[in-house]
């Protein structure tokens, strides 16, 4: 049988030694959790901050806190969406960041403008997107649209010196692509003012050259995609227009729709040089004075003779102008009037190569000016 072991229990000094030992190893921290003399191991102290961290808040506590939570998720993605305003110093925004596609500022209207943000405020912010970063000149934001908004609270400002026009209310976009940019330009200035048909040329012309679109005819479709095809083939007609005598001519804006498409037609049959030629003769003073200058290279042109088509199958002789019976009428520019009638009135229809939208549209034009009252 093995002998037992007698165990004997340690005198006060082995206390205390082991005592000191345990102190010495066990952080300070731990110690101090349970009062002066007492020492805990720790994982007792983990145990007890685990315990204080979860303590229970109340169902009113944490259905706040849930709100709040989700009322900041909704704000970020509002700022994500860009559809929160904020005041911006007008200083700020870059008005030229874009090439606008407004080239004149109306001064009666802006001074109509001015006075209404004078009497009844800023009803509708501008758009910016934020620069990837400060520009030397101390702009942070880009100006998207509302162009006229904004120099008419600067011009505020430089009347009545206040400081409340030293800021403007604006909606912080997201950072735009440059074609999208463009079409978000434009389609403000579409619904908010009347462009002349030259500004919507030039603005699809210099979005082209500026590399937002492939080329004049893709950034027509889509600046002006909810336009239907006649008008944007009168833009077409007036950024040909731009394209080739922009440079030259003084009142562009003026032009009016027939006498622009009129304009088109003679370039698409290489008047450039000589129209550029009557241009240079002396300077106009007025849009008169300018479209006395074309004139004459216009008439001369529609009435010479059509520049034959190349290539192609062997045309069949174009019929004898004049009228083949009481209700067709040959011209001389091959296009065929036919006359109907039905129950609700009579029709025209017109048949022929020359066909294109520009004429139709310049024929429109002479037929409501034939019906127009005097």
């Amino acid at each position: 049988m093995a002998k037992r072991r007698r165990v004997e229990a340690p005198s006060a000094d082995e206390l205390q030694r082991i005592e000191d030992e345990f102190r010495h190893e066990t952080p300070a921290a731990a110690r101090a959790a349970l009062g002066p003399g007492r020492a805990a191991a720790p994982i007792a102290h983990v145990a007890g901050e685990s315990a204080a961290l979860s303590h229970a808040a109340s169902p009113e506590a944490r259905a706040g806190q849930a709100r709040m939570r989700a009322e900041l998720d909704r704000l970020k993605q509002a700022e994500a969406e860009g559809r929160l305003m904020a005041d911006l110093p007008t200083a700020e925004i870059h008005a030229d960041a874009l090439v606008r596609d407004r080239t004149v500022l109306d001064e009666a209207e802006m001074l109509e403008l001015r006075q209404s943000i004078a009497v009844h405020g800023l009803r509708l912010p501008v758009e910016v997107h934020e620069l990837p970063g400060p520009r030397p000149d101390g702009t942070r934001y880009a100006l998207l649209s509302g162009y006229r908004r904004l120099m008419a609270v600067r011009g505020l400002h430089d009347l009545t010196e206040q400081e409340k026009y030293l800021r403007i209310r604006a909606i912080v976009r997201p950072a735009a692509e440059i074609d999208a940019a463009f079409v978000a330009m434009v389609e403000e200035n579409e619904v908010r003012s009347d462009l002349s048909h030259f500004e919507r040329g030039r603005i699809a012309v210099i979005a082209a050259q500026q590399g937002a679109f492939g080329n004049i005819e893709d950034a027509v479709n889509r600046l002006y995609s909810t336009g239907s095809k006649a008008k944007r083939s009168k833009v077409r007609s007036f950024a040909m227009i731009f394209e080739e005598l922009g440079d030259m001519l003084e009142f562009a804006e003026a032009l009016t729709e027939k006498r622009g498409l009129r304009l088109a037609q003679a370039l698409r049959h290489g008047a450039e040089p000589r129209l550029r030629d009557a241009l240079s003769g002396r300077a106009p003073e007025t849009p008169e004075d300018e479209w006395a200058l074309m004139e004459p290279v216009l008439a001369e042109i529609e009435a010479g003779p059509r520049r034959p088509h190349r290539g192609g199958r062997p045309k069949s002789a174009a019929p004898v102008s004049g009228w083949a019976d009481a209700e067709t009428l040959h011209t001389s520019a091959g296009i065929t009037i036919r006359k109907q009638r039905d129950d609700s009135g009579f029709l025209l229809r017109f048949e022929g190569r020359g066909l294109d939208s520009d004429l139709m549209d310049s024929l429109i034009q002479e037929i409501r000016a034939l019906l127009e009252k005097p």
